[in-house]
């Protein structure tokens, strides 16, 4: 059997490939990692969000860590992935495993590895991870395993609360007495998902009021992806549109993503968050740094950094692309088309829970509603429409033969309009004439082919959807 790991760890179907056998496997090779990285004393901590058994496998994976002589701290109850990497570093840990597969469908489970820095392990140390999986796998070496409650008992593994520490840095990164002082009255969707709660907590002691919907504990997230976009956002459109509240946040499975809604009840996807939050850094805040994005963001944020001076950086999907860039120093923010976003003074990693507090910063310090705001930014920087299909696959694609096809059959013009350049570092990305461009890609997580278009009106990227499409079946 081989398990490999995508964009950002290991994520398979429950009871199919994600079981306690491999689970188990793929946990002692990510503890000899562990222990081949630090010569003596290694910690690491351990969290785990809101799916079926999730609990119980972060208790298996920290039996094999304690059974490797790994102190392991042990998250009490379900957390976002932004507070469990923020747990690495607060606690000094050699490394962090979060039990999650984030925004897919409920049927999967996942695990993610975060290095000392708090952020995703590099691709080099996922690598290494597979490679002493297959090592023990050869030399029929089992998954060391102690019980939970000697483990308990001895001290290697201790539990813990990560929430009030990440809050407290959380503080540090926001403005939150102006946020207080605007009295939003703000949704929270927390999906079913380990970011149910989270924003109301860190709002409590203010003057904003907040409700919470689908916070309840609900394994099968009520029937959908627990992925913050337009489709799986009804319960939050129809809660906002019923009463009187100036906007809603949704958070993913693990609260690394950020979708929104305003007034109105109308979806406001991640671009728009992230061109908005960072044309607040830039104008109000006056921060200063480079602008990294994911190659399938909008180039709303490459008109604002340009506007400004900033140098821009494009880079494949995955975080972990602009974490290595936050680690090298000099990143003001970074953000991917998913959701996931961070800025300077925070952790490597995408963070949900902060994107949409800093989303009430923005409207706090506008005094604006947030579809004004909106409004307003694509009239700055616009006009940038974007939509995204998603096309399942029977069998997973070979990205590098996919690629070269693309590139052989590049097209002059797409739906009337010149192609002026074609990038191949994370699929195949053409750049049109009137600013729009057009992306093809495999997900590195799911059995899908992604087809993604930016243009400046909807009919436009309909044509560019519909050519990806029908080049890509």
């Amino acid at each position: 059997m081989t398990i490999k790991f995508g964009t950002d760890g290991w994520r398979a179907v429950i009871s199919e490939t994600f079981t306690f056998a491999n689970l188990r496997l793929v946990t002692q090779a990510i503890a000899d990692f562990v222990h081949e990285e630090n010569a003596a004393a290694p910690t690491v901590v351990i969290g785990f969000d809101t799916r079926f058994l999730s609990d119980r496998y972060a208790q298996e994976v920290a039996c094999v860590m304690a059974a490797n002589e790994i102190k392991t701290w042990l998250c009490r109850a379900d957390a976002p992935t932004p507070a469990l990497s923020y747990a690495v570093v607060h606690k000094g840990a050699d490394a962090g495993i979060m039990i999650t597969a984030s925004h897919n469908p409920p049927r999967y489970n996942g695990v993610k590895l975060k290095a000392r820095y708090g952020g995703s392990a590099s691709q080099s140390q996922h690598q290494r991870v597979e490679q002493l999986l297959a090592r023990n796998q050869q030399q029929g070496r089992a998954p060391r395993l102690m019980d939970i409650n000697e483990a308990l008992n001895s001290g290697w593994v201790r539990k813990f609360d990560p929430a009030w520490a990440y809050y407290e840095h959380l503080s540090t990164l926001l403005d939150l007495d102006r946020i207080s002082a605007a009295e939003l009255r703000v949704v929270c969707d927390g999906m079913y998902g380990a970011g149910r709660g989270v924003i109301g907590e860190v709002l409590a002691r203010g003057r904003c009021r907040v409700q919470n919907i689908r916070c309840e504990m609900n394994p099968g997230f009520g029937g959908i992806h627990p992925e913050p976009i337009a489709r799986h956002l009804g319960a939050l459109m129809s809660t906002i549109q019923a009463g009187h509240w100036d906007v809603g946040l949704a958070t993913d499975g693990d609260a690394d993503r950020i979708g929104a809604v305003d007034a109105r009840g109308q979806f406001v996807d991640p671009h728009r968050i992230f061109a908005l939050v960072l044309r607040h850094l830039v104008e109000v805040r006056g921060w200063r740094g480079r602008v990294v994005r994911t190659v399938s963001t909008t180039r709303m944020v490459d008109r604002l950094a340009a506007r400004h001076g900033l140098e821009l950086v494009e880079t494949p999907v995955g975080f972990n692309h602009i974490a290595d860039l936050m680690l090298a120093g000099g990143v003001l923010m970074g953000g991917e088309e998913s959701g996931g976003m961070s800025i300077q003074g925070h952790i490597p990693e995408g963070d949900g829970v902060l994107m949409g507090l800093l989303l009430l910063e923005v409207m706090a310090y506008a005094g604006k509603p947030l579809h004004e705001l909106v409004q307003d930014l694509l009239q700055d920087v616009g006009p940038a429409q974007y939509a995204r299909t998603d096309m399942k696959l029977r069998h997973p694609v070979d990205k590098q033969t996919m690629t070269q096809m693309l590139l052989e059959q590049a097209p002059p013009e797409i739906a009337g309009v010149s192609v002026e350049s074609i990038h191949s570092a994370d699929g195949v990305k053409y750049y049109l004439a009137d600013g729009s461009w057009l992306l093809i890609r495999p997900s590195g997580t799911e059995p899908i082919l992604r087809v993604y278009a930016e243009a400046p009106n909807d009919n436009r990227v309909k044509a560019l959807l519909s050519f990806g499409e029908s080049v890509a079946r």
